[in-house]
């Protein structure tokens, strides 16, 4: 089963039709299309190399070297952030579009779009993109080092040719083949069968210069990697947010059987353990039995409300975050301060990171803080949903150290927040999440 077609004359050079193909023509447009655009590209990046001339014309004459270097180290530096942009943008835009002849890949600038319309805008994009220094450390290369690659390729092939034809040039004079010269027909016809030989080799020898010409354009040219790299992150990115979903459905649901399944079943078996022991005399060992049974019940039942409020407070999903957090702080050890600023509710899942980073925020306060109050500021601006817990105990909190912390960091994290914390020794301790909050 035949692969897929190559998309660079490198690639291309392995098939055995390579001949045959139009990768040596198209090859070929490429090198012989270089050199005008090189040259074009040379003359006005070539004022980038005054500087260096100055230095050397003060050097040469022994006049002032201290004045060439101070000239050097303004005006090298001037003229490329003046003139190198401005070559090297329009042409790398020519470049892409004549890569085309020998890459068949897609292809893309990475040029960022300017913020704003104008030409302050669009200057100060343009210079501040890392495409742009690619861009122009592509020019330079243009203009240095691949005109010496396609020489040494062309050199080759007008090797070749002479060797070929040599029987005919010989007629003019003598014929310089490399190394050697031949003057007669009968000195030149061993060149021209050897020439005539290595006439295939001609366009391998193209394709070999466009090939690593393309890759070296493609190298500082493109930025398709980039597009890849950030389609997957963005992929990431979404997979993590159904993974998101996917817990607080799988939680919800896990709260609704509980509270409609097991709390009400065993809420009925109290009710009957109560009315048995109505029945029964009291002082009887059945009695007794009865009522530890009816009590260890009534225990399962309020441990069984505990643990669904702590999957999700009945009150957080019925009236929000401020009257969740008010319920949190009348049960809160220590006095607490809830001061909330939120303009619309925000999504259920950060309703829910944001209710427990003050559960655990305020439960470390009771079990270590040695504190005496506690503030909890919850506000929502600029997209950002805040929480803010302060409280005035001996500080020297560390995540390391078991306070449930890490945990909290780690379930942030997957909404893309960050988590922020102050406890100097002494105190004051300051805990700080910030949650992604898109508006509406």
């Amino acid at each position: 089963m035949p692969g897929p077609p190559p998309q660079t004359p490198l690639a291309a050079l392995a098939q055995r039709r390579f001949l045959l193909s139009g990768w040596p023509w198209r090859s070929a447009g490429y090198v012989l299309s270089t050199a005008p655009v090189a040259l074009a590209a040379g003359v006005p990046l070539g004022l980038l190399a005054l500087p260096w001339l100055v230095v050397l014309a003060a050097l040469a004459d022994g006049d002032r070297p201290f004045g060439a270097l101070a000239a050097l180290l303004v005006l090298a530096p001037l003229l490329v952030l003046v003139f190198g942009p401005a070559v090297a943008l329009p042409l790398a835009a020519l470049e892409r579009w004549r890569l085309r002849l020998v890459d068949t890949r897609p292809l893309r600038s990475g040029h960022r779009r300017p913020p704003a319309p104008g030409l302050w805008p669009w200057l100060r994009t343009r210079y501040t993109d890392a495409a742009t220094w690619r861009d122009l450390g592509y020019a330079a290369l243009l203009v240095t080092v691949v005109p010496v690659l396609h020489l040494v390729a062309l050199t080759g092939v007008l090797l070749i040719g002479v060797m070929a034809t040599s029987p005919l040039l010989v007629a003019d004079g003598t014929v310089s083949l490399g190394v050697n010269q031949a003057s007669t027909v009968a000195e030149a016809v061993p060149y021209a069968v050897a020439g005539v030989l290595l006439l295939p080799a001609v366009p391998y020898l193209l394709a070999a210069a466009a090939g690593v010409h393309g890759a070296l354009a493609r190298a500082l040219l493109d930025d398709s990697t980039g597009d890849l790299l950030r389609a997957e992150l963005v992929e990431v990115a979404r997979s993590r947010a159904r993974l998101v979903d996917a817990f607080e459905a799988e939680r919800r649901r896990i709260e609704r059987d509980l509270h409609d399944g097991a709390q009400q079943r065993l809420v009925n078996l109290t009710i009957q353990l109560g009315l048995a022991r109505l029945d029964l005399p009291a002082g009887t060992p059945a009695a007794t039995a009865l009522a530890r049974a009816h009590e260890q019940a009534k225990q399962i039942m309020a441990e069984l409300r505990e643990l669904i409020h702590g999957i999700r407070p009945q009150l957080l999903t019925d009236r929000g975050l401020p009257a969740a957090l008010d319920e949190l702080a009348d049960r809160a050890p220590v006095p607490v301060t809830v001061r909330t600023d939120l303009p619309d509710r925000p999504p259920g899942h950060l309703e829910d990171i944001a209710y427990f980073v003050v559960a655990e925020a305020l439960a470390n306060v009771a079990k270590h803080s040695t504190a005496t109050r506690a503030t909890v500021d919850v506000h929502e601006r600029a997209g950002v949903l805040a929480v803010e817990v302060t409280d005035d105990g001996r500080g020297g909190a560390d995540p390391a150290r078991g306070t449930g912390l890490t945990g909290l960091a780690d379930r942030i994290a997957v909404v893309d927040g960050r988590l922020l914390l102050s406890s100097p020794g002494g105190g004051p301790t300051v805990l700080r999440v910030e949650l992604p909050c898109p508006s509406g």
